[in-house]
């Protein structure tokens, strides 16, 4: 055998790097050992690393045998001797001719039986969690437990830095060799062993030198070009800044029918039983994170030398299993594609680990291990050694309460099947979470070996009870709705009940019911005259007024579908609107005429053409209008760089309203509805529908004073307001003005906070200056899904501060789901994308039927024929309750103080100035709950713009609320592998 270790009993091989001191050796550490020693070094005593080993012994043992036969081991291997100094910065093996080592004994005996079990898993963990010191030793510990005359326990723990697994079961299988044989007065009949750890050491820094070492490395280089990818596995809790080792572990065994299934489908691929299982395991991860680019580390007993198979030491090498996954291939050809991985990573299987980070390279993050942080093990260490006489041996789980990944799977065969453990780290899962994924990798076998041609993305991964759970139960939340109505005709009923109660108040102007009724009714007539009814858009364009609130009531009674335009807008944009809208009719008023565009179309001036809708009639007009008749179109930004408008039927708002008022109790909770949305924004819509078709008052907040805390205070106190949706940003502001008087919102009975995202630090903060029995609510929704579509309220969330509030459970009639890229449902706690069902969803987008098409798609799980659902690009999660988590967006829509903003829209706009080469535009939270646009430029030809002729160059054609209030210039700006812009090397603006 070429490059063998050679040795004699004086490690003649290795004089050269030899130095005697008092009768102990020095030898250089192994690759392996210097990682194991630097490790120690930066967290000294860590217990992370010590390989603990549990043994029950049933029958008679004779503890002064047990002690002549560890001895006898002890000195036969050189590496259980050995401890660890420096010289000259390098760690260095320092091996003691002779060690007698102690053996401690507990005695139990006198304890209870249960207290006695308990006792030994005590002691057990708290000896597995013992550190060694490298430098003094030893580097091995055993503990014998007295439990009864004829049952003991011992406890073998050794540092990793000394041993591995199969070095464990060599140490087992001399235990039973020599004790049988000292047992019956033999001497040891193991013979002397030829090679020693240390030769090993000396001679893997020798074989990788110059073409061995090249060719491996050059093998590894190129399985691993550009570094794996961090593998994301959603997480209980966030990473911690700096990678801990806590962990705990759990087991399931899969059954052994499904095990000899699993061989035969590795026997009909030519693969091994670890291949079959790497590229399921594969699969699952694919499935958990979304991602196609796996990495999976794995051990390898590195012993595939005879010399060496009897030795105890760290001979375990790494190897990183890297898979593609992308295109959804069968298991069958994710399976061909692992089986060739692995053959190529045995056959480049002595590169040590150590190096191949060292050569790699890869970015250092604290919060990660490096190449990969997830491992696969196969457990199949030998468990050498004849029987003990009259003893029966049998070992016990030691759980450390450490995790050397995020994640371990360790699988071992055994008489019921394959007993599958997975070490944790705890510090981001918990355990509910571990046995969920326990159960879809089971699932997802028994799904491969019925049908390894399917695609991965379609293998079943859910149990039944399930995937029934989280598409029916969780949204099995039906309401009746009157089938004829349309939203004007609640608002009529009302009027009705109580035709003198005010209905709406700006400033100083009042409406009753009976009065907005009439004027809207008179509207209606008029616009009826002039062209309008249904699917006929009419677009208002006004400050907030009682008139305002008529004009739209008037626009719906009419049968028409109102537009709304914010005076703010910059004049392009409303032009855009217009023309893409088609509309035909512009309602507006005098002072507004000089900032409207140029418009052809028909225009009602509302405060200067009063006298026409004075002549009209003011009863009920009475139009033929179907439910399925739009409503309103909102426009929304666009990433395209124009923005959309989204189509909503009067079905959609109906049953928004009907949803509203079970959930939030809108007739016996709420008088006074405080409005503080943008007229173009749908929250308005919500607002006025909430308030007007319940009998409330609509009291309309003027604009600047939103974040004025004591006037917007004192309106509510005024107007004796009870319920109102914020945006987080309002509501923070107001809290401030709070904390300066003392004061509270303790005449809320509904405080709702929607349309951006806040924590649960603020939930609660915000709960104290509410009142008992006001209801604290999180809402969420989308304009094309009708406003809102799920809420979240509870005394005190079970949830740490730092995370979003959770955004809830579904309206009634509005199905929520969240799936994978392949629209199969994902598990509790998975991230994956929320699609929105059910009678909320929107017709689609005016005049873009191909968008349309790509975001309202069929619902699959509907019994509805038509049902269609819209994919909204919110990537969420199931907590274990069944109340959904947003976690942010999968493309670059943001949501700013409650508007919905496309970042490629702004960097398209900012893209067409002639100074400008390169752009991206972010949203930075650099102090938490306060999100502002920062928009990174590269400038053309050096020239470098003013940021306020950035703004003003903007404001012709974006709101103001788009424009980013930080304009930051870069020579370049930083870019992923793949040439895309990464967005999280941006400096801060201040930088």
């Amino acid at each position: 055998m070429s490059h063998s270790p050679t040795h004699d009993s004086q490690h003649a091989s290795g004089q050269k790097n030899i130095l005697e001191q008092n009768e102990v050796y020095v030898f250089p550490a192994s690759y392996a050992q210097r990682r194991m020693w630097f490790l120690d070094q930066f967290e000294p005593g860590s217990p992370y690393y010590n390989i603990p080993m549990a043994l029950r012994l049933k029958g008679p043992l004779d503890l002064s045998i047990l002690k002549q036969t560890i001895d006898a081991i002890v000195q036969r291997h050189e590496a259980l001797r050995t401890t660890f100094t420096e010289i000259d910065g390098d760690p260095c093996q320092v091996i003691t001719p002779v060690l007698e080592l102690s053996i401690s004994e507990i005695d139990l005996k006198n304890l209870p039986p249960k207290q006695s079990e308990k006792e030994i898993y005590r002691l057990a963990r708290e000896e597995a969690r013992k550190p060694f010191d490298l430098a003094s030793g030893p580097l091995i510990r055993i503990s014998v437990l007295l439990v009864a005359p004829d049952d003991h326990v011992i406890l073998l723990t050794m540092h990793h830095i000394i041993s591995d697994g199969w070095s464990m079961g060599l140490l087992v299988g001399e235990i039973t060799t020599i004790y049988s044989a000292f047992q019956e007065g033999k001497a040891c009949p193991l013979p002397e062993l030829p090679f020693q750890y240390a030769d090993f050491s000396e001679w893997q820094k020798e074989f990788f030198q110059g073409e061995i070492f090249e060719k491996q490395l050059s093998y590894w280089k190129n399985q691993l070009d550009g570094n794996p990818p961090l593998l994301e596995l959603p997480t209980d809790r966030p990473r911690p800044a700096i990678w801990t080792n806590e962990g705990a572990t759990i087991s399931r065994i899969i059954p052994k029918d499904l095990l000899l299934k699993l061989n035969e489908l590795s026997r009909r691929e030519g693969a091994t039983i670890f291949m079959t299982l790497l590229a399921a395991f594969d699969v699952l991860l694919y499935r958990y994170s979304g991602q196609e680019d796996i990495s999976v580390g794995s051990p390898i007993a590195n012993r595939n030398r005879s010399e060496i198979e009897n030795i105890i030491g760290l001979f375990i090498n790494t190897l990183v299993l890297r898979t593609s996954l992308t295109g959804n291939p069968s298991f069958r050809e994710v399976l061909r594609g692992v089986k060739e991985t692995t053959l190529g990573a045995y056959e480049n299987q002595d590169l040590p680990f150590e190096l191949l980070v060292e050569a790699l390279q890869p970015d250092r993050n604290m919060s990660y291990p490096p190449l990969f942080q997830v491992m696969l093990i196969l457990q199949n260490a030998p468990m050498s050694g004849r029987p003990i006489n009259n003893l029966s041996m049998s070992a016990i789980d030691v759980d450390m309460g450490t995790a050397t990944f995020d994640l371990t799977i360790l699988i071992s065969e055994g008489p019921d099947g394959l007993l599958v453990s997975a070490e944790y780290n705890t510090d981001l899962f918990d355990k509910s979470t571990m046995q969920r994924m326990l159960s879809h990798f089971e699932n997802l076998l028994q799904s491969i070996v019925s049908n390894p041609d399917r695609p991965i993305g379609l293998l079943q991964m859910l149990q039944a009870y399930e995937k029934r759970r989280i598409l029916v139960e969780w949204n099995n939340h039906k309401l009746e709705i009157p089938k004829d109505a349309c939203i004007h005709h609640l608002f009529e009923k009302q009027v009705e009940q109580t035709p003198e109660a005010y209905a709406v108040v700006c400033e100083k102007q009042r409406f009753t019911y009976n009065v907005l009724n009439q004027t809207a009714n008179q509207i209606a007539r008029v616009i009826r005259k002039m062209g309008g009814g249904p699917e006929v858009p009419v677009a208002i364009c006004m400050e907030k007024s009682v008139h305002l609130m008529a004009a739209v009531l008037g626009v719906l009674k009419a049968g028409g579908t109102y537009l709304p335009l914010d005076p703010s807008y910059p004049e392009e944009r409303l032009q855009y609107m217009l023309e893409d809208a088609g509309v035909s009719l512009l309602i507006t008023q005098k002072s507004l005429k000089s900032i409207l565009p140029p418009y052809n179309g028909q225009l009602i001036l509302l405060d200067q053409d009063w006298d026409i809708f004075e002549k009209e009639s003011t009863k009920n007009p009475g139009y033929a209008i179907h439910q399925n008749n739009l409503a309103y179109v909102i426009y929304t930004s666009g990433s395209t760089g124009k923005s959309k408008g989204t189509m909503i039927s009067h079905l959609s708002l109906v049953n928004a309203y009907f949803a509203w008022e079970e959930a939030y109790e809108l007739r016996t909770r709420s008088r006074s509805h405080l409005q503080m949305a943008s007229f173009s924004f749908d929250v308005f819509s919500g607002d006025w529908t909430r308030a007007l078709c319940s009998g409330g008052k609509l009291v309309l907040a003027p604009r600047d004073m939103l974040l004025q805390g004591d006037e917007l205070y004192a309106l509510m106190k005024v107007e004796d307001v009870n319920i109102a949706e914020f945006v987080p940003a309002v509501l923070r502001n107001l809290i401030q003005h709070l904390e300066k008087t003392g004061e509270k919102l303790e005449f809320f009975r509904t405080l709702i906070a929607g349309s951006d995202i806040w924590y649960v630090s603020e939930y609660k903060k915000f709960k104290r200056y509410c009142g008992p029995d006001t209801r604290l609510i999180n809402s969420f929704g989308l304009t094309e899904a009708t406003i809102d579509s799920s809420y979240f309220e509870a005394q005190e969330p079970d949830l740490q501060d730092d995370r979003l509030v959770p955004i809830g459970r579904p309206f009634a009639n509005m199905p929520l789901y969240i799936l994978d890229k392949n629209l199969q449902p994902v598990p509790v706690g998975v991230r994956g994308e929320l699609f929105v069902s059910g009678k909320g969803v929107a017709r689609g987008y005016l005049n873009r039927p191909d968008l349309t098409a790509d975001r309202f798609i069929p619902d699959p799980f509907s019994r509805e024929e038509g049902q269609r659902m819209y994919r909204t690009g919110d990537m969420a999660r199931y907590l274990a309750n069944g109340n959904i988590e947003f976690l942010g967006r999968s493309d670059q829509q943001i949501k700013l103080r409650g508007f919905r903003i496309e970042l490629g829209e702004i960097e398209t706009a900012l893209n067409q100035h002639d100074a400008i080469k390169d752009v991206a535009v972010v949203a930075r939270e650099d102090i938490p709950g306060d999100k502002r646009l920062a928009a990174y430029l590269v400038a053309a030809d050096g020239k470098v713009p003013r940021q306020s002729e950035l703004r003003e160059f903007l404001l012709k054609d974006l709101p103001d609320y788009m424009v980013p209030s930080t304009f930051v210039f870069l020579e370049k700006l930083p870019l992923t592998p793949n040439g895309k812009v990464d967005r999280r090397a941006l400096p801060a603006p201040d930088q």
